[in-house]
């Protein structure tokens, strides 16, 4: 059976940040769901700005232009 969440890269990337730092059994798993709830968040409203702007093609622009909005919404 093939995974589709990489908990040993998610692991792995957390305690090379943080060494010292001891996390229960699934907190992997929540961190990783919490990154793909902000890129869905991020790639909505990237979306709705490319169609704001009348273009068809989500461009980087677009992105940058929502990123900082997304991410004061997703602090809590």
């Amino acid at each position: 059976m093939v995974r589709s969440v990489p908990r040993a890269a998610i692991k792995a990337a957390i305690k090379k940040r943080l060494p010292d730092l001891r996390l229960e059994t699934n907190v992997d798993l929540l961190i990783y769901l919490n990154c793909v709830l902000f890129l869905q968040r991020l790639a909505t409203e990237a979306r709705l700005k490319a169609i704001e702007e009348r273009c068809s093609v989500i461009k980087p622009q677009h992105i940058k232009a929502v990123a900082k909005m997304v991410l004061k919404k997703s602090r809590g």
